[in-house]
């Protein structure tokens, strides 16, 4: 200890190449060092052209669901049929699960529902993409006097507050 405090110049260098070295490294540090938050996410779209919604849902949408729902992890599944013909679904997965194995695993199985589809979607294909949802917040509700309960908090927050952050750009 005492060598640095009867060399403060040598001390102070010391202390600036630390900083340099641990600010290049904080630049430099790979992305894959952090936690991964957000779920895995895999979204399976297909485009049946000149379809309307009523028929992208029923010949495409609920076949590639029924195949998809059966794959292990899956934490929820949220699907929509468009007016365009583009029929989207997407897998959510719990945020532990490995999200190429889950691609591998969804293209499986829509290769097996593929027969199933019609003609002009087979021909136009079916891409299988991963999604990165990257949450920016999380919220809770409480009262500190503990008047309401956690299923009061969570119906006010659906109705009051949802809507309100959505609009938040």
């Amino acid at each position: 200890m005492n060598f640095f405090i009867q060399r403060p110049v040598f001390s102070t260098v010391c202390a600036l190449i630390i900083l340099l070295v641990g600010s290049i490294s904080l630049f430099t540090l790979p992305v894959d060092r952090f936690p991964d938050i957000s779920p895995t996410t895999i979204q399976v779209k297909a485009t049946y052209s000149g379809a309307s919604a009523e028929v992208v849902e029923n010949a495409v949408t609920n076949i590639l669901e029924r195949q998809i729902n059966g794959i292990e992890g899956i934490k929820y599944l949220t699907s929509s049929s468009s007016n365009n013909g583009t029929s989207t679904v997407i897998a959510t997965f719990d945020a532990s699960r490995n999200k190429d194995l889950a691609a591998v695993d969804i293209q499986n199985e829509v290769a097996i529902a593929q027969t199933q589809l019609p003609e002009d979607v087979q021909r136009s294909g079916i891409e299988v993409t991963k999604q990165s949802n990257n949450i920016l917040l999380g919220m809770a509700l409480y009262t500190e006097d503990n008047r309401y309960d956690s299923i009061f908090l969570s119906n006010y927050a659906d109705r009051y507050l949802v809507d309100a952050l959505k609009r938040i750009k």
